[in-house]
């Protein structure tokens, strides 16, 4: 069975993700696939708009398949994880700026690579079951695929919050942040499949939006903002109040998991794309340290430990968050020229 179903269903463009069993990973070949339906589709007049949704009932893709990935890395061919995530993020980039509306069905867990696939729509549906979350600290890697850029424009310190921690939100936490339009319980979304490709116009999304349901971080954000705004990985630790309210507890838990070089490398990039404000920047900002993180990253540890292993605890490059230095996140800084990421 292939990965993906690619074809035109009346007005509209659709791309099925078909690999259930593992959660819809998006690999490489899929990732080149949907890229060439998006360029083909762009100029079609047959095609009004393009329809984005998955098989299964856990997950519109809970991520890249990072499989590929690391059994590359073990091989020392780090030009393969380059060569992934600039095809990747070129895919990203054309999503973010399609000519025609793109519309997504964000069931299950969407995640990482899902973010990249499913949240640069320009609508972007959730429903009770929605799980998203960019969790790429966990593994040592940064939020990317352009995930960066959402994070930049949450409001106040959610951002850092989410890229910080890989918490992961309910559908009412989702499009608070930014990472999703509107909410429509999954049992009237076939109809709604339905009409789209029918008519090819999107306008009957907000005729069958509801009321999203409640927002945890609304609450939560007060204290967020208090201790997330620190300049550093450093100063975050620092700011943690003692006793800990709910939120820092809970972050702090959760950080404790993860990659320190990660975690610091990505509040400098999320702070970095916030200022530039585009998704290229924003990628190229990720792609500066996603190119260098097979060879000098905590990567192939991360997965390793989460994905391969999975009872054993990463043993990452620096024990805690006071073991970083700032040289540490500047070895990462540099743009990369060889191979450049590209937008062509």
């Amino acid at each position: 069975m292939p990965d993906l179903q690619i074809r035109k269903d009346g007005r509209a463009g659709r791309i099925t993700l078909t690999r259930p069993r593992v959660l819809n990973a998006l690999s490489w070949d899929m990732c080149r696939q949907i890229d060439a339906a998006l360029v083909g589709w762009a100029e079609d007049p047959a095609v009004a708009l393009v329809l984005i949704d998955a098989e299964g009932e856990r997950a519109f893709c809970a991520g890249g398949d990072i499989q590929e990935v690391y059994d590359a890395g073990l091989r020392r061919d780090f030009r393969y994880g380059q060569e992934f995530w600039r095809d990747e993020y070129r895919m990203n980039a054309r999503l973010f700026d399609y000519p025609k509306p793109v519309v997504s069905f964000l069931h299950g867990f969407t995640m990482g690579g899902g973010v990249g696939l499913g949240c640069h729509a320009a609508h972007r549906i959730v429903c009770d079951s929605s799980r998203i979350a960019m969790p790429e600290v966990t593994i040592g890697l940064v939020p990317d695929v352009g995930g960066s850029l959402i994070l930049a424009r949450a409001p106040g310190r959610l951002g850092e919050f989410l890229g910080l921690t890989g918490h992961r939100m309910g559908p009412g936490d989702a499009i608070l942040a930014g990472f999703a339009d509107h909410f429509i319980p999954d049992a009237d979304w076939e109809a709604l499949k339905t009409t789209l490709c029918a008519t090819g116009d999107p306008q009957a999304i907000a005729q069958a939006a509801q009321a999203p349901p409640e927002a945890p971080l609304a609450a939560w954000q007060a204290d967020i903002d208090a201790v997330f705004c620190g300049a550093t990985l450093g100063d975050i630790h620092r700011a943690l109040p003692a006793p800990r309210p709910e939120p820092i507890a809970h972050a702090e838990a959760l950080m404790a998991r993860n990659s320190p070089l990660a975690m610091a490398v990505a509040l400098d990039l999320i702070r970095k794309v916030r200022l530039a404000g585009t998704i290229r920047a924003a990628l190229e900002h990720e792609y500066r340290y996603t190119a260098r993180s097979m060879e000098h990253g905590d990567v192939l540890e991360g997965i390793r430990a989460r994905i391969i292993d999975r009872r054993s605890a990463p043993v990452w490059q620096h024990p805690g968050w006071h073991a970083l230095s700032d040289a540490d996140i500047l070895r990462f800084s540099a743009p990369v020229t060889d191979p450049r990421l590209t937008f062509d």
